[in-house]
């Protein structure tokens, strides 16, 4: 993923928690940010230790950043922050991906309605 679609910085991370709206299911919480000063999106993945070893927590990683470069096209120009909790570990990609549109959907920001 590029560097412009990325949040890396500790206080972009605090702005979009602050001033973000947060959606939630199972196995994500999204924190959401309209940032106008952008034309797309930019993502920020957050994996705690709890979740597994150093390998562990990067296949999550590398797995919710091909969800997002895969629907690239129907979601909004907004800043995002995924958290990953507890069952994410175990899951396949197709069931990361049910969930994370699902919770796109709640927070409306999937274009033309997702799939």
């Amino acid at each position: 993923m590029k560097k412009q679609y990325r949040i890396k910085k500790q206080r972009d991370f605090q702005f979009v928690f602050k001033k973000g709206r947060s959606f939630a299911n199972r196995q994500f919480v999204v924190y959401v940010k309209d940032n106008k000063e952008v034309s797309h999106f930019r993502l920020g993945i957050s994996v705690s230790k709890k979740l597994g070893n150093a390998v562990t927590r990067n296949k999550i990683k590398r797995r919710i950043r091909n969800f997002f470069q895969t629907h690239i096209d129907e979601l909004k120009s907004t800043e995002y922050v995924v958290i990953a909790r507890q069952p994410v570990p175990n899951m396949e990609y197709k069931e990361i991906e049910k969930s994370l549109l699902h919770v796109l959907k709640i927070a409306k920001c999937i274009n033309n309605g997702g799939n």
